[in-house]
């Protein structure tokens, strides 16, 4: 049984991101677009968990640098996909339409 290496959290972590820049590029409904961005903050999340649990400098080691940027991005996703959906339901009552393509702002 092999072990976890860092490699592996840079390979997931790369592999979560592409996924997202994907889901947040080709997609045409916002909500789609919303997810794509949380996707690519956890990949992120799981590169600097990695990064931090790997960590060998003597006096850093011990420290979860990795684990409260962790935190602290899930926060202000959460912040971030509040008012990004409340935008989106705003925008849908306007407009009746969450396609990107179709919104844009100067024209009311």
């Amino acid at each position: 049984m092999q072990h976890l290496t860092l490699n592996h959290f840079l390979v997931l972590g790369a592999i979560l991101f592409c996924i997202g820049l994907y889901g947040a590029i080709a997609k045409r409904n916002a909500i789609a677009v919303l997810m794509g961005i949380e996707v690519m903050l956890n990949a992120v999340n799981v590169t600097m968990v990695g990064f931090s649990y790997f960590n060998q400098v003597q006096p850093y080691a011990n420290y979860l640098t990795g684990q409260i940027f962790a935190i602290f991005i899930i926060t202000v996703a959460a912040a971030e996909a509040a008012v990004a959906l409340a935008m989106v339901i705003a925008i849908y009552r306007k407009r009746d339409t969450v396609d990107v393509g179709e919104i844009n702002m100067l024209k009311f």
